[in-house]
């Protein structure tokens, strides 16, 4: 396999309890990987944890437990709901791993010997939940610009990385690939942050001591991010096992929410370019979720498990709405009544019936066998261009994350076929002894399992499930997209017959 495609999101705070926001980035991850892997691509994709820090230390200590204990406890959290919401992740990396603090030191280490890092004293407010500093004039009244929480006024002797002598560098990178942070409008907050001039960046702490120690001054920790991006290239076994890491790097795509997009996009290049070491291809940048029109917090107690949505309305349909909602990349309004309207309207309504109802016609009027098709005319002509113009559509809007715009061609897809079986009328055709019932059953059946294959990212539970019903034994994640998005004829295709419905309708 000659094509290589790899994808991560960002390693989540051990601390944190998952909700909707670290769903939906991982999500979003999936749909890529597994659309790749279809496409004949040899994926990599990776997620993981972040375990250092003062948060951690805290939280260990009131426990009366050693931070590496809480951390061993805390994953699971994370690696149990990626299962249930059936997460093809390639790697998962913990930063608390061996491999992964010797290569935090290895490249604290070379960027050392390089200059670009140098001892220094740092003084700013810093905020204990955020593991964040903040200058005097980025406060909100007094308080942490993300948070709102007070933070406290520290000082103390700093290693600082030369942030600003890789501006000019970054401009150039961000010049030449257009495309290296998406969408737009990230790009051009991006481009203005770095035309402002960049500030060398403090990069280790001595007041706390769960996390990295400094190679060459160990009363010094490595500060969250020079720790935590480099689990992009160890999780890929940078150094050890280059034949991988050669393979994969550099990251086609780096997803993340907006509020670390600047780490992502000006810190982690800089950081690599220190050392040698290509900059990621791309990195995208998603939109905030609120809950019923307000934003999500723990004081609001509106904070949306997705165990117990997933438990209530099914984890296919959760993924389907989280990225039918909203376009990717905007932020987004999480309501109950949403989901529920398109898991009726978009899924039992238009695809679950479409699916019942054609598949009941092939056993009615073709004893449950498609059959070769022979006589041309009607909109025959016109419903295969139409579907092949579609899928070239989902194909140009999956390669720029314009998820939305690819769910619309599934259903456009689903629009010309109801509108095609008005107008053909299989059931006059059977009735009058019309060959053309072969040709219309069979394009009918070539459109369906088509715009299957099309949902399968977003859906690959329920979309296997349509196949099935479709009479076709094989699984959608061992095709090849490029075999199976043209119309077809098979001997190979099973019996149809009447079916349960594939997506039930939610009522109350």
């Amino acid at each position: 396999m000659n094509k290589h495609y790899y994808v991560t999101t960002p390693i989540y705070y051990i601390n944190d309890v998952p909700h909707i926001g670290h769903a939906y980035t991982t999500i979003a991850a999936d749909i890529m990987a597994r659309y790749k892997r279809i496409c004949g691509y040899d994926v990599f994709f990776l997620t993981g944890t972040d375990e250092h820090g003062q948060k951690v230390e805290k939280a260990a200590e009131l426990q009366g437990i050693h931070p590496k204990e809480l951390a061993d406890r805390m994953v699971t959290r994370f690696t149990d709901l990626w299962e249930v919401l059936n997460i093809s992740n390639t790697g998962f990396i913990r930063t608390t791993e061996e491999r992964h603090r010797k290569v935090v030191k290895q490249i604290f280490q070379k960027a050392y010997e390089k200059g670009d890092i140098y001892l220094g004293e740092y003084e700013d407010w810093y905020c204990v939940p955020c593991e964040s500093y903040y200058t005097e004039l980025q406060l909100k009244d007094g308080k942490c610009p993300d948070c709102l929480r007070q933070p406290e006024k520290l000082k103390e002797e700093s290693y600082f990385f030369r942030l600003s002598k890789y501006g000019e560098r970054l401009l150039a990178l961000m010049d030449a690939h257009k495309d290296f942070i998406m969408p737009e409008v990230r790009y051009n907050e991006v481009a203005s942050f770095v035309k402002g001039g960049l500030r060398d960046l403090s990069i280790s702490r001595t007041s706390f001591n769960w996390g990295i120690p400094i190679p060459m001054d160990p009363r010094h920790i490595v500060y969250v991010w020079f720790d935590a991006l480099t689990n992009y290239i160890t999780g890929l076994g940078f150094p050890d096992d280059m034949d991988t890491f050669s393979k994969f790097w550099p990251c086609d795509a780096h997803l993340m929410g907006k509020d670390i997009l600047r780490f992502h996009a000006v810190y982690w290049p800089s950081f690599l370019m220190s050392v040698d070491i290509e900059p990621p291809k791309k990195v995208f940048a998603h939109g905030w979720w609120t809950i019923e029109g307000q934003k999500m917090s723990k004081s609001l107690g509106n904070v949306i498990d997705p165990h117990e949505v997933v438990k209530t309305y099914g984890v296919d349909e959760f993924r389907f709405f989280m990225f039918r909602e909203v376009p990717f990349g905007l932020d987004g309004d999480f309501s109950k009544n949403a989901l529920v309207h398109r898991i009726n309207g978009d899924l039992a309504n238009d695809f679950g019936n479409l699916t019942s109802r054609s598949v009941t016609m092939i056993g009615k009027f073709l004893k449950g066998k498609i059959e070769r098709p022979e006589k041309k005319g009607g909109m025959d002509e016109y419903v295969q261009e139409n579907i092949e113009r579609l899928v070239g559509a989902y194909e140009k809007d999956m390669e720029i994350f314009a998820y939305h715009k690819a769910l619309q061609d599934v259903f456009e897809i689903m629009s010309i076929l109801n509108k095609y079986i008005d107008a053909e009328a299989p059931w006059k055709l059977s009735k009058e002894g019309d060959v053309r019932i072969k040709t219309v059953l069979y394009n009918i059946w070539n459109g369906l399992r088509i715009a299957a294959m099309l949902l399968y990212p977003f859906m690959p539970v329920k979309s296997q499930e349509i196949w099935v019903a479709l009479g076709i034994g094989r699984k959608i994640e061992e095709v090849s997209f490029e075999d199976e998005k043209i119309f077809y004829f098979s001997e190979d295709i099973g019996y149809m017959d009447k079916i349960k419905p594939i997506f039930p309708r939610i009522e109350g």
